[in-house]
C-alpha cells in the first residue's frame, strides 16, 4: 500500500529529527491513504535519547479534536536519533497491533511502517511505500 505525505511535512520532520540529540516524535493526521498534518508532541521518556513516549497532554488533546470532528490520529512519528530507520525490538515491544502507523526516522532517511498482528511477537511491522510529491 502507499501512503502519502507532501514533501514539505516529510521535511519538516526530518528538520524536527535532525535538530535534536534525543529522540523526537509526535501523530501523524490523515487517511488511511495519506498523512495530511503532524501533531510534534514533547518526548517524556525516563531517557529520551533511547526511547520515546509522546506526552499524553498531547494525545489526549488530539484524541479529543477527532472526537469534535478534527482529523484522525492514522499513527506517529518519532526518530532513532544513532540509529536506522527501521523498527527497533524496542519498538516491536511497545507496539500495538492495531493497523497504526509508524514513520520513523534515522541515518538520514524516513521510513514507513504499519503496525499488525504478528505470530512469534505481539507486533509484525509491515514496510509501507511513502510517496513524498
Amino acid at each position: 500500500m502507499i501512503v502519502g505525505i507532501s514533501r514539505s511535512l516529510l521535511e519538516q520532520i526530518v528538520a524536527l529529527a535532525a535538530a535534536d540529540q534525543h529522540e523526537v516524535c509526535g501523530l501523524l493526521l490523515g487517511t488511511a491513504s495519506q498523512i495530511e498534518a503532524i501533531i510534534p508532541a514533547a518526548n517524556v521518556a525516563a531517557d529520551p535519547a533511547r526511547h520515546f513516549e509522546l506526552d499524553p497532554t498531547a494525545l489526549i488533546a488530539a484524541y479529543r479534536a477527532t472526537r469534535s470532528g478534527g482529523p484522525a490520529i492514522i499513527g506517529h512519528y518519532h526518530s532513532h536519533p544513532s540509529g536506522v530507520a527501521s523498527p527497533s525490538a524496542t519498538d516491536a515491544a511497545c507496539a500495538s497491533p492495531d493497523g497504526s502507523l509508524w514513520l520513523i526516522i534515522g541515518g538520514g532517511e524516513a521510513t514507513l511502517w504499519r503496525a499488525g498482528p504478528g505470530t512469534a511477537v505481539n507486533v509484525q511491522f509491515t514496510k509501507m511505500h511513502l510517496d513524498s510529491r
